[in-house]
């Protein structure tokens, strides 16, 4: 009989031990977090991710290391910021993870060890992982390749600098008033 795992609150030493694998295909809107940066483009978007656990013997000890190898693939809606239309972004990643008894352990070992690091638990949540991951991953100046309508280069009008030439100063009436009250 085989362990059946929720991605909600996962067992994540029996997933482990288990060399267990969890797969799922979520829609962006099960991401509440992720779905608001969307900001309503496109929210039937799909989120494909693969858990794997691992457990690693240690040479000379009785003990191991317990690690999860997590790749997702998404594709995200934002705001191209050269063209200001609707850019979907590829987001993916394929990173490793060592587990260890706790927090206080992992903020320990965090400065010394270049894995990263996750607490260990017996409800830990996958999908507020594969969220974390996915926020980091997104683009800070999401744009096209090659957007689909023509850009404006020009940083102004070509007219802009005639009507400031055009256009009289406005304090030019207070210094009227000026001169007048020093020659009494």
């Amino acid at each position: 009989m085989t362990k059946e795992f929720n991605p909600d609150r996962l067992d994540a030493k029996a997933f482990v031990q288990a060399g267990a694998r969890l797969a799922g295909h979520d829609s962006l809107l099960k991401y509440e977090r992720l779905a608001q940066e969307a900001k309503g483009l496109h929210p039937d978007l799909r989120v494909d991710w693969e858990a794997q656990g691992e457990w690693r013997a240690e040479a000379g000890t009785d003990g191991g290391q317990m690690w999860m190898h997590l790749q997702v693939q998404a594709t995200f809606p934002m705001v191209c910021q050269r063209c200001l239309g609707p850019v979907d972004v590829p987001l993916q990643f394929n990173r490793s993870f060592r587990f260890v008894a706790d927090e206080a352990t992992a903020e320990a070992l965090d400065d010394e060890v270049e894995e990263d690091l996750l607490a260990l638990s017996r409800e830990f949540d996958l999908h507020e992982l594969i969220e974390d991951e996915l926020l980091m991953t997104l683009p800070v100046v999401p744009r096209h390749d090659e957007c689909p309508t023509q850009v404006p280069m020009a940083s102004s009008d070509e007219d802009f600098e005639a009507a400031e030439a055009e256009r009289p100063n406005p304090f030019a009436a207070l210094a009227s008033l000026r001169v007048g009250k020093s020659d009494k």
